[in-house]
């Protein structure tokens, strides 16, 4: 692509809404989501997967990131949450990124940074209100997204871009949530399933529809946390909730608790893929915060295109189950 554009908000009534469902960005960005899901199928995060200098070196752009975030503690301040030490590590990120993401990408590529900064700088939370929730991983979604229609990521990076830069990635939010007490963007977590995230379970629960070691029912069992937190993404994000949540989880994480009574993981990936879409891309309060430019643009799709695999080197199809996607109106409450 030899034309970028400085990425804008668009969509800033509810009624723009209806644009945003029938536009490019939409079916590209459900259409990453599902191509993913369906290669890292049966993978585990701990096996050996192809990892390219490129790849290598985003995941190396998270590092200084995590570097910046121990050089910068939390301050002393009254109030419990929202510590203000966060300001200055975003402040930080914002001035470096653009030169973190120059030395990492092909000088080829460079003129794509309009677009790819701006995601990037978004996804790791609000440095006014000092929360981070799942329209910040959105940006995140929609960087990688980016990489791929760039073609600064190829075919063979796809399971690495979920199980691998994602994972980086996830981590570092998690670390920066609990560093710097960041509230939970939205209405106390209202768009996420453990407050923040929402997107690792979507790919946790792919991974786990081959070859799982362990049937739904058995995820919140003390073995399998701690046997296999480190090799699927839901596992690590029943982990992390356990960690940072007392009390009984039925409690403290009903929806995810009333998940475990899905019969197959595949049952669970799909209707967490619907839930996604009602609960995340057809909510106005995080899609008014969307960035778009020409790499993913509000224009309206092609008549008859349907919510598939797009063309960003991610191969259409794949073994076992994948992912069905319905649009808003067709998915009911309830989705699981």
């Amino acid at each position: 692509m030899s034309e970028y554009s400085l990425p804008v908000k668009k969509v800033k009534v509810p009624g723009d809404m209806v644009q945003w469902q029938r536009s490019k960005a939409f079916y590209d960005i459900i259409g990453f989501i599902n191509g993913i899901s369906v290669v890292i199928q049966g993978k585990k995060t701990t096996d050996s997967i192809h990892i390219s200098e490129t790849m290598q070196n985003l995941i190396g752009v998270l590092d200084k990131l995590e570097v910046l975030l121990e050089e910068i503690p939390p301050v002393d301040q009254p109030q419990r949450f929202g510590n203000q030490a966060f300001r200055t590590w975003y402040g930080e990120v914002r001035q470096n990124c653009h030169r973190y993401l120059c030395e990492a990408i092909p000088e080829e590529h460079h003129q794509s940074l309009i677009e790819l900064v701006e995601y990037f700088k978004e996804s790791f939370g609000n440095d006014t209100r000092i929360d981070y929730g799942t329209g910040h991983e959105l940006a995140f979604i929609m960087f990688m997204c980016c990489l791929f229609k760039v073609k600064i990521l190829e075919e063979a990076d796809n399971v690495a871009c979920g199980l691998k830069l994602f994972e980086k990635y996830l981590k570092l939010v998690r670390r920066l949530q609990k560093t710097y007490r960041m509230e939970p963007a939205g209405s106390q977590g209202v768009w996420s399933l453990d407050d923040y995230q929402f997107v690792p379970f979507i790919w946790g629960s792919a991974q786990l529809a081959m070859n799982t070691p362990f049937d739904p029912s058995k995820f919140l069992d003390e073995d399998v946390i701690s046997n296999h937190k480190d090799e699927y993404l839901y596992i690590g994000c029943i982990h992390y909730i356990c960690e940072v949540k007392t009390g009984m989880f039925a409690e403290h994480s009903n929806q995810l608790w009333s998940i475990s009574a899905v019969p197959t993981w595949s049952n669970i990936n799909s209707g967490l893929v619907k839930m996604y879409q009602k609960e995340i891309l057809s909510k106005f309060p995080v899609i008014q915060h969307v960035l778009f430019g020409n790499l993913l643009p509000l224009e309206p799709v092609k008549a008859g295109t349907h919510l598939s695999t797009v063309r960003l080197g991610i191969p259409h199809g794949g073994p076992a189950h994948k992912p069905t996607f319905l649009r808003k109106e067709e998915c009911s409450d309830g989705c699981l």
